[in-house]
């Protein structure tokens, strides 16, 4: 039962670093609009590191073998949302609000993703309390990073602030799911949580490079561009950094 309780408390936790978005309400809109893309080529880093040097990568080690087919069908899964969305898409005449699909296929993304983080750490508190503990660290520390990429994801697709920071939040619950799974299920989940964090590294990767990059790639200011290139590579460097430098 502590188990139990320390894993709840550890998500929750973890799925409040998605409220990190609260403290770009008191920027105005002009500053935010300048440092949006920005914002965009970090969130594209991120996502490129935290799938080719985290998510997948803990894939294959929890496998114990090739778990690249299911990237593949990560990215394929994707694609069909995205062009089913698009075909979908605000048809109806009477449709007054207009995101870009990325915004759907992000939350989407970031489900999956938050759903593996959540049984994460449930399976390493019933492994030990220690364990659960820098376990969460870890996922805490790689997380910062990436919720702000994530909110920078939703402003850009077309939703206000205050919505991209709800949002944001309410996918970010699907970790509680994870826990629940683990603790219902735990001698059943096993092999299925390699299969969803690759399925979830193959989309990271679709939408950064289906999306987000040639959304960068507007850009025509030499200057902008080299510091957007900067910090796309800034975004790789962070995740690559805290996977070696935080304890597993």
């Amino acid at each position: 039962m502590n188990e139990f309780i320390y894993s709840v408390i550890a998500v929750f936790a973890v799925s409040a670093i998605s409220l990190i978005g609260i403290f770009t309400i008191s920027i105005k809109k002009e500053l935010l609009n300048k440092i949006m893309p920005l914002l965009v080529a970090l969130a594209t880093g991120s996502l490129l590191g935290a799938a080719f040097f985290n998510v997948i990568p803990e894939a294959i080690e929890k496998s114990g073998g090739n778990v690249m087919i299911y990237v593949l069908v990560g990215i394929m899964l994707f694609f069909i949302l995205e062009s089913y969305i698009n075909w979908h898409h605000c048809h109806n005449e009477n449709c007054e609000t207009h995101y870009h699909p990325v915004t759907y296929l992000n939350l989407i993304g970031d489900g999956f993703h938050n759903f593996i983080d959540g049984a994460l750490i449930a399976a390493a508190f019933l492994v030990s309390i220690p364990t659960g503990f820098m376990t969460t660290f870890a996922i805490v520390m790689h997380e910062i990073p990436q919720e702000i990429g994530d909110f920078a994801i939703l402003v850009h697709g077309g939703f206000s602030r205050k919505k991209a920071i709800v949002f944001n939040f309410i996918s970010s619950l699907t970790s509680f799911l994870g826990v629940f799974a683990i603790f219902l299920f735990a001698q059943k989940t096993s092999g299925i949580v390699p299969i969803i964090l690759a399925i979830a590294g193959g989309g990271f990767i679709y939408i950064a490079m289906a999306d987000l990059i040639p959304e960068i790639h507007k850009e025509k200011n030499k200057k902008i561009i080299v510091v957007q290139s900067l910090t796309l590579l800034l975004g790789v460097v962070i995740i690559v950094i805290l996977s070696n430098i935080v304890p597993d």
